[in-house]
């Protein structure tokens, strides 16, 4: 049974669906975000401190920016579908 579609012009509505769209995927872009800024900073670490390889460095941004994005593909996706009353 789907939910009602929410009302985006009321600013109550429009602020309830603010926060459950943005429970949706939250721990892929948490996680997304984490790994990039890991990853950055493993960069600043190498060119200070200690060596590390590069591809540790990279695979950390390239895995945080894929999450990032997955997370947010999800949270369109959930999008369209409850403005389409299928959810």
């Amino acid at each position: 049974m789907s939910r009602p579609i929410p009302d985006l012009r009321d600013p109550a509505q429009r602020s309830a669906y603010r926060r459950e769209l943005m429970q949706v995927a939250k721990g892929f872009r948490r996680t997304g975000v984490a790994l990039a800024v890991l990853g950055s900073a493993l960069i600043l670490v190498n060119a200070y401190w200690t060596p590390i390889p590069n591809i540790v460095t990279l695979a950390a941004i390239v895995t945080g920016f894929a999450l990032m994005l997955f997370g947010i593909g999800a949270r369109t996706k959930y999008h369209k579908r409850r403005m389409r009353g299928e959810i």
